[in-house]
């Protein structure tokens, strides 16, 4: 049975939700014992005791009707009171009202309910003045008979003390099964948080332990991990090979093109030979988005300043500005050249495709946000997931790799924010017109 409804009350951590499942049924079995040992044992041995006080009460109120007056009726009372234990005596006047009993005093509400079934006459108790002493006056012909009896011959003496020891007991070895669940669910936290880490980028100790099925969990984990970090080591590896093989033959290439007589040919064979070499850069770049830079504690806005002025330098302008919601704490853990290497990618996408181009750094408590506008004519929104993917270059409106580029732009920005677990968002600038490019990293 699904119930939609109730999963915004339930709690969301592992230890919560098993820390849940041990206590309800845990409380539920005290309420259930508390109200059957009430019912059937507080309030039952309450009424027994209270019966057989009743069956004294009434042999007291006959005796005092077969008393000829309410003085000999007073001597009859004497005679009863040492063996029945009771204080009795006799007083003028009428019994106007019952006294009350709380609503929770379920000794009380047996005890007069008892008493009121069994004697069948008007009577008053009180059961609050004194609480050693019930004080009963029972309505006869010749009077009042007043009677005191010890509340201990119609209570249960200390029934409380079962339901103590059972809460006691229950609170102790509830405190001991918390210890324990809270050494079964570490292992799972440091499970999540070594998955967590290296979906950043980060590679950080972890050693399989707690239960069989959390060690093989973690012991998988570990194997994915190595399998990954292989793959990753084997494709940088490759790409970097390949690079450089090609290097080879391009070199020889250039310097044949640089003796050579000037022509229109040379010229064309220049610029196949530069752009096959760009090819080349941004092979190694995308092949070093994952690459064995350690992460660090970094300044983004410094990156962002860094960016700024060096787009400068080669004589073209860019608006760079930053915020920052945690002033006291400006530092970010992450691998700082293929970050500035993904933000210049997109400032230089921008500035190939737009006149006004704009780099702001966000601070945010959980999140750094690199965000690049420009003023250009964008990616159709039914694009962008295309535009980045590696090797694909956009046909219409823009591309992100203008003049010979092998469409890695936008994959490299993509591909390090993923390996900083987090997000690239291409989307329509409000405030230029054009593309807004959001490199948005976690903390």
């Amino acid at each position: 049975m699904k119930l939609p409804w109730l999963k915004r009350y339930l709690p969301r951590s592992l230890f919560s939700r098993t820390l849940l499942i041990f206590a309800v049924p845990i409380i539920t079995v005290q309420l259930v014992v508390t109200v059957l040992f009430i019912q059937r044992h507080y309030a039952g041995v309450t009424e027994q005791m209270t019966q057989a006080v009743a069956v004294e009460l009434i042999y007291a109120a006959e005796t005092v009707e077969a008393a000829p007056d309410a003085e000999e009726a007073q001597k009859r009372l004497d005679a009863l009171a040492i063996p029945l234990g009771l204080f009795l005596t006799l007083e003028d006047g009428t019994i106007r009202q019952r006294d009350s009993v709380a609503f929770y005093d379920v000794s009380g509400s047996a005890l007069v309910d008892t008493l009121a079934d069994r004697i069948q006459r008007p009577l008053a108790i009180d059961i609050n003045s004194d609480d050693k002493v019930v004080f009963v006056r029972i309505q006869t012909q010749k009077g009042v008979l007043a009677a005191e009896v010890p509340r201990r011959r119609m209570v249960a003496s200390n029934p409380h003390l079962l339901l103590v020891w059972m809460l006691v007991t229950s609170a102790v070895l509830s405190a001991i099964a918390v210890l324990f669940l809270r050494n079964q669910v570490k292992p799972i936290r440091q499970l999540a948080h070594a998955a967590e880490e290296f979906g950043k980028g980060r590679t950080v100790r972890f050693r399989p332990a707690g239960a069989e099925e959390i060690r093989r969990a973690g012991a998988a984990f570990l194997s994915m991990r190595a399998r990954i970090e292989r793959q990753i080591d084997q494709r940088t590896r490759m790409l970097s090979g390949v690079s450089h093989d090609l290097r080879t033959p391009l070199t020889r290439m250039k310097l044949a093109l640089a003796v050579a007589d000037p022509g229109l040919e040379v010229e064309e064979l220049g610029r196949d030979v530069d752009e096959m070499e760009r090819m080349l850069e941004g092979f190694l770049a995308f092949a070093r988005g994952e690459g064995a830079e350690e992460a660090e504690e970094t300044d983004p806005i410094a990156i962002a300043e860094l960016i700024g002025s060096d787009t400068r330098r080669t004589g073209r302008s860019i608006a760079v500005a930053s915020t920052s919601d945690t002033p006291q704490n400006g530092l970010v853990l992450l691998r700082p050249v293929a970050v500035k290497r993904s933000v210049q990618n997109l400032v230089d996408n921008a500035l190939t495709y737009g006149g006004q181009v704009a780099l702001a750094v966000r601070l945010l408590p959980k999140f750094v946000e690199f965000i690049v506008e420009d003023d250009g004519p964008g990616i159709d929104e039914a694009a962008r997931e295309e535009a980045m993917r590696p090797f694909v270059r956009l046909d219409r409106a823009r591309n992100q790799d203008a003049g010979g580029g092998v469409g890695l732009g936008l994959s490299i920005a993509m591909d390090v924010a993923r390996s900083h677990g987090g997000t690239l968002e291409l989307g329509h600038s409000d405030r230029l017109g054009g593309l807004r490019a959001v490199l948005r990293l976690p903390r």
